[in-house]
């Protein structure tokens, strides 16, 4: 009974087969009892992606729309549409009429005579900006870098398909 209780003791206790000693400190990972560490992950994996030069910072945000898959997949509008007013609902306070108000702009810049259209565009990128810093629509900051694709290719489907995936946000804001 005693030899059994002394194996008992000297066997490892949580994980792997080995003793703690040879696992390293915090257990691989796992504090004392087998939870998490205090990052609650499995050690450091070097991933730290939007951290400053000492690794600290948040990550960034989305990557940008592209303009090119924006115009020949609609699957892709419609998941970037998705994904923008996610966002806008965990990072945002933005009001409903402020992005009516812009699908206005937006729908009048797609309607402007070409030669005009590019120049209309331009100021509605000016716009956007100005709302995303006066209400912190930071969400919103993707569809600005979009604008600015969509206004440097000059294309009038690059445009339809901008109006269209405002559009497709102003419906699953709702």
């Amino acid at each position: 009974m005693a030899d059994e209780q002394e194996q008992k003791e000297k066997a490892p206790q949580g994980g792997g087969g080995r003793p703690e000693r040879e696992r390293g400190p915090g257990g691989g990972g796992r504090g004392p009892g087998g939870e998490r560490g205090p990052r609650g992950d499995r050690g450091d994996r070097g991933d730290r992606r939007g951290a400053g030069p000492h690794g600290v910072g948040r990550p960034e945000g989305p990557p940008e729309i592209e303009i090119d898959k924006l115009i020949g997949d609609s699957l892709y509008l419609d998941n970037q549409a998705h994904s923008i007013v996610s966002r806008m609902r965990d990072m945002d306070s933005g009001t409903k009429s402020q992005l009516r108000r812009l699908y206005s702009a937006v729908r009048r810049a797609v309607r402007a005579p070409e030669s005009e259209r590019q120049h209309e565009f331009v100021m509605l990128r000016a716009r956007l900006a100005y709302t995303i810093a006066r209400h912190g629509l930071r969400s919103l900051d993707q569809l600005e870098k979009l604008l600015l694709q969509v206004t440097r290719k000059n294309d009038v489907r690059g445009y339809e398909r901008f109006k269209d995936l405002f559009e497709a946000i102003v419906a699953y804001n709702e």
